[in-house]
């Protein structure tokens, strides 16, 4: 996991060097699916993460290669496509992790948003996530520990 991290982080290259640069429609696209998909964990809800981390794939497909490069947007698909395919919500939460953490290694370098991004953290979790809104909805947890957490970064 760390690998994909920093294969995302350094496969940026110039981009990585320009704080909050502009991410592309495609990419602002993926990152409301990333965020589709949070909110149907955080309802308990297999269905639509899967549907939504479907989307996702096709979204980071359709990203411009010189925001985010090939390799990056493969390994942010394939961590997408684990959640898609896990047969039940844990397995979809554990996905999510290692999805989460490239995500916000990215939104720490891409502005993929005009509104705040939040980085949150789950101690129970020991896992991070991304949210457009700084109140605690925790993903790993849905409904049984809803507000564990706390806002850790605000991305502007």
């Amino acid at each position: 996991m760390k690998k994909n991290i920093l294969s995302l982080i350094m496969g940026l290259g110039t981009v990585g060097m320009m704080n909050a640069q502009k991410a592309d429609a495609s990419l602002k696209k993926a990152y409301q699916d990333y965020l589709n998909v949070k909110n149907a964990l955080v309802a308990d809800n297999i269905s639509a993460t899967a549907a939504s981390a479907n989307q996702f794939i096709k979204d980071i497909g359709a990203a411009d290669y010189k925001t985010v490069s090939e390799g990056n947007a493969e390994i942010l698909r394939k961590q997408a496509t684990a959640v898609s395919q896990a047969r039940d919500i844990k397995a979809q939460r554990a996905a999510f992790h290692h999805l989460s953490d490239n995500m916000i290694a990215l939104a720490e370098k891409l502005k993929l948003s005009d509104q705040p991004v939040y980085v949150q953290y789950c101690p129970m979790a020991d896992a991070s996530w991304l949210s457009s809104d700084s109140e605690i909805k925790n993903p790993y947890y849905g409904k049984m520990m809803l507000s564990c957490g706390k806002v850790t970064k605000e991305l502007k």
